[in-house]
């Protein structure tokens, strides 16, 4: 690789653009699932000074002689590097479950909270901020498993219509949870609604001068993909602010490039005046 070859591709792993999963188990096996299935991703700068804080994973892989589609979101805060860290091992942490083949749900919950764990004992090299994540796992092209914390989120296509997979955990929503562990919910005109006057959102991986008034437990569903189901989209809230679940699947359900449709939302969203970062996966099923 030439010098300057080199150094765009540190950048762009820096800007959290290269997906990579370095903790995966070892991978064999064949699959079909995938060549039915297109999928492409847009991430788009947000006109904040800071750099970018959004990463995401957008890829297929054999594991154990299943196909696996591994789709998220990780929309950082103070910091890409929480983001980064979710991005690089958080699927990994996933999969070393010993039940994860025959519970996902409580395979997932807890390497959520295991990824968390070491993010927390991180901090001194991650810094003091922190990330929300969506992830979802399509098995075998049948089996779609989605998690998230905090407001990134997804959205899937049933014959057109739109249902959100994903629970917004606003702080107004979780006050008093929150407020049963110590904390407050701040609600100033003009603001959104915040953990202890800061964080606009009740859950998230790391944040660790906000841990014990923050949740990371993620919310967790199973979806069967039959024939009804058209597309998948995650994104984070960049997208969302600005634009309805139904709208979204408006926009790109007669697109049939997902890359295009990714880049399609997230243009959009830049034009409904989205300042935020924004980061977006289509997942299109044929």
């Amino acid at each position: 690789m030439t010098g300057g070859r080199e150094i765009l591709h540190k950048m762009k792993e820096r800007a959290c653009f290269i997906p990579s999963m370095p903790d995966s188990p070892d991978i064999r096996g064949k699959g079909g699932a995938s060549k039915r299935i297109a999928h492409g991703s847009h991430l788009v700068k947000g006109r904040s000074n800071h750099a970018m804080e959004d990463c995401l994973v957008c890829e297929f892989k054999q594991v154990n002689n299943n196909e696996l589609g591994l789709f998220a979101i990780f929309d950082g805060h103070m910091g890409h590097d929480v983001a980064n860290y979710l991005q690089t091992h958080l699927f990994g942490n996933i999969l070393k479950e010993h039940d994860f083949w025959t519970d996902a749900k409580s395979a997932t919950r807890r390497a959520y909270q295991t990824t968390d764990k070491d993010i927390l004992e991180k901090a001194f090299q991650l810094g003091k901020g922190g990330s929300t994540a969506v992830t979802a796992m399509l098995i075998n092209g049948q089996t779609l498993v989605v998690a998230n914390v905090g407001d990134s989120r997804a959205v899937i296509s049933k014959k057109s219509v739109a249902k959100q997979l994903s629970v917004d955990h606003e702080p107004n929503r979780e006050k008093e949870i929150i407020e049963s562990k110590g904390g407050f919910v701040s609600n100033l005109p003009g603001d959104v609604p915040r953990v202890d006057g800061q964080l606009a959102v009740a859950r998230a991986f790391g944040d660790k001068s906000l841990k014990r008034h923050l949740s990371s437990d993620p919310d967790v569903v199973i979806e069967l993909i039959d024939n009804d189901v058209d597309l998948l989209i995650l994104a984070s809230d960049g997208l969302w602010k600005v634009m309805s679940n139904q709208e979204a699947v408006d926009c790109i359900k007669n697109m049939k490039d997902a890359k295009a449709a990714a880049k399609h939302l997230a243009e959009l969203a830049i034009s409904r005046k989205s300042k935020d970062d924004i980061s977006c996966i289509v997942v299109k099923f044929q």
